[in-house]
């Protein structure tokens, strides 16, 4: 069982049923739920996950994206005091946005093993906390 972070992206593939990556992030998911991998991610997360379907009047959507981080699949990480002052080192050592620092944030203070993201940036990353960065397609960084 490993503990693995998901930045926002795979969750909207995953979620939006995206035409291009939203099969291969479904298998990836059934996949950890089969070897009882602890999904995780942060509660900035769901903020950006709900921001397409509130901008589209989607209430249906925002109510299944609600339950669906409500549910017992994804452990959702708070952003507490702990993280911020991560984020404030992210910040200030690498160029990255402030988003992708809130997701390393959360992420290294979970001490998590696996960061999945389909950002080529980010998996070029070393950050204490985090133990490897895969893509989509599994390959370890």
């Amino acid at each position: 069982m490993s503990r693995i972070y998901w930045d926002s992206m795979l969750f909207i593939y995953l979620l939006e049923g995206n035409p291009i990556f939203g099969a291969q992030v479904l298998l990836m998911y059934q996949s950890m739920m089969r070897r009882n991998d602890i999904l995780c991610t942060g509660v900035f997360t769901v903020g950006e996950v709900l921001t397409g379907p509130r901008k589209a009047g989607d209430a249906k959507g925002i109510q299944a994206i609600q339950e669906f981080f409500a549910g017992k699949e994804v452990e959702v990480l708070p952003f507490d005091m702990e993280v911020a002052d991560k984020y404030s080192q992210i910040r200030a050592q690498e160029n990255v946005s402030q988003p992708d620092a809130i997701h390393l944030a959360t992420a290294a203070v979970a001490g998590v093993e696996l960061f999945v993201t389909n950002d080529k940036k980010l998996r070029t990353l070393l950050v204490p906390g985090i133990k490897f960065f895969a893509d989509l397609d599994g390959k370890l960084y």
